[in-house]
Protein backbone atom coordinates (compact mmCIF):
# COMPACT_ATOMS: atom_id res chain seq x y z
CA UNK A 1 0.00 0.00 0.00
CA UNK A 2 1.34 3.14 -0.67
CA UNK A 3 2.15 5.78 1.72
CA UNK A 4 2.67 9.76 1.23
CA UNK A 5 3.95 12.24 2.94
CA UNK A 6 3.36 16.01 2.55
CA UNK A 7 4.41 19.04 4.33
CA UNK A 8 3.26 22.47 4.60
CA UNK A 9 4.12 25.72 6.15
CA UNK A 10 1.63 27.48 8.42
CA UNK A 11 1.07 31.03 9.48
CA UNK A 12 -0.62 32.84 12.60
CA UNK A 13 -0.68 29.79 14.63
CA UNK A 14 0.13 30.00 18.36
CA UNK A 15 -1.41 27.14 20.68
CA UNK A 16 -2.65 24.07 21.05
CA UNK A 17 -6.59 25.24 20.06
CA UNK A 18 -5.05 25.91 16.65
CA UNK A 19 -3.22 22.95 16.74
CA UNK A 20 -6.18 20.84 17.49
CA UNK A 21 -8.44 23.10 14.80
CA UNK A 22 -5.86 22.56 11.75
CA UNK A 23 -5.24 18.60 12.87
CA UNK A 24 -9.31 18.07 13.02
CA UNK A 25 -10.03 19.69 9.38
CA UNK A 26 -7.03 18.12 7.90
CA UNK A 27 -8.47 14.80 9.41
CA UNK A 28 -11.74 15.30 7.66
CA UNK A 29 -9.90 14.55 3.91
CA UNK A 30 -10.03 11.67 2.30
CA UNK A 31 -7.21 9.30 2.73
CA UNK A 32 -5.58 11.39 5.78
CA UNK A 33 -3.93 8.89 8.17
CA UNK A 34 -2.30 11.55 10.65
CA UNK A 35 -1.62 15.00 11.34
CA UNK A 36 1.34 16.15 13.42
CA UNK A 37 2.28 19.63 13.59
CA UNK A 38 5.63 21.23 15.11
CA UNK A 39 4.04 24.60 16.71
CA UNK A 40 6.38 28.09 16.22
CA UNK A 41 4.06 30.00 18.23
CA UNK A 42 3.28 33.47 16.19
CA UNK A 43 5.76 32.20 13.36
CA UNK A 44 5.28 29.63 10.72
CA UNK A 45 4.87 25.95 11.83
CA UNK A 46 5.43 22.88 9.87
CA UNK A 47 2.46 20.19 9.27
CA UNK A 48 3.41 16.91 8.53
CA UNK A 49 0.31 15.03 7.01
CA UNK A 50 0.74 11.50 6.21
CA UNK A 51 -1.87 9.65 4.01
CA UNK A 52 -2.59 7.03 1.72
CA UNK A 53 -2.77 8.94 -1.35
CA UNK A 54 -1.67 11.98 -3.01
CA UNK A 55 -2.73 14.82 -1.76
CA UNK A 56 -4.12 18.06 -3.66
CA UNK A 57 -2.36 21.61 -2.25
CA UNK A 58 -5.68 22.95 -2.94
CA UNK A 59 -7.15 20.45 -0.46
CA UNK A 60 -4.94 21.28 2.15
CA UNK A 61 -4.91 24.85 1.87
CA UNK A 62 -8.62 25.15 2.02
CA UNK A 63 -8.92 22.65 5.29
CA UNK A 64 -6.21 24.79 6.70
CA UNK A 65 -7.90 27.99 5.65
CA UNK A 66 -11.64 26.44 6.93
CA UNK A 67 -9.32 26.36 10.45
CA UNK A 68 -8.84 30.57 9.84
CA UNK A 69 -4.78 29.60 9.19
CA UNK A 70 -2.85 30.25 5.96
CA UNK A 71 -0.39 27.94 3.98
CA UNK A 72 2.54 30.00 3.00
CA UNK A 73 5.21 29.12 0.18
CA UNK A 74 8.53 27.23 1.67
CA UNK A 75 10.96 29.74 2.72
CA UNK A 76 14.23 28.99 1.38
Amino acid sequence: MAHFKTTVHVDGMTCGHCVAAVTEELESIDGVEEVSVDLNAGGISEVTIDSDRKLKHEAISEAIAEAGYLVVDNQA
